[in-house]
């Protein structure tokens, strides 16, 4: 995480967080219900992963999000911003979201630091620095 995570820090304290279009790194499974699991690999590297993941067992650790929490990741679509998020989610969930202008953004950010999202002008912003 080291030096690169305050980079990105540096980057978004500028930018309002309800502009910010959130998109999704890492993949995942949903079911019907639209409970969504994210996989998250075990090992980044192919050899450590076949060397060190047993036949048969899964090469990912399956993260199981709650209803809010899927309703998110799968509103999240690399299109929508955070604003754009919460009043969709306000719109098909109602009081349960409540009070969605903090809960959303909270969220969000959780998965940003552990890795799972990443924000579109974060990514423009690093390529426009190297380039």
């Amino acid at each position: 995480m080291g030096m690169n995570y305050f980079k990105k820090r540096k980057l978004l304290k500028d930018a309002n967080y309800l502009d910010l279009v959130p998109v999704r790194s890492c993949n995942f499974e949903s079911d019907q219900a639209g409970k969504v699991t994210l996989l998250i690999p075990k090992f980044k590297s192919d050899f450590l992963r076949r060397l060190l993941v047993p036949q048969r067992k899964s090469p990912d650790f399956r993260i199981k999000l709650d209803e809010l929490g899927s309703a998110v990741w799968l509103a999240a679509d690399g299109i929508r911003n955070v604003a754009e998020i919460s009043a969709l989610l306000i719109e098909t969930m109602g009081e349960k979201v409540a009070p969605a202008e903090e809960r959303i953004p909270k969220f969000l950010s959780i998965l940003f630091r552990q890795g799972f999202i990443n924000f579109k002008q974060l990514i423009e912003a690093l390529e426009n620095k190297r380039g």
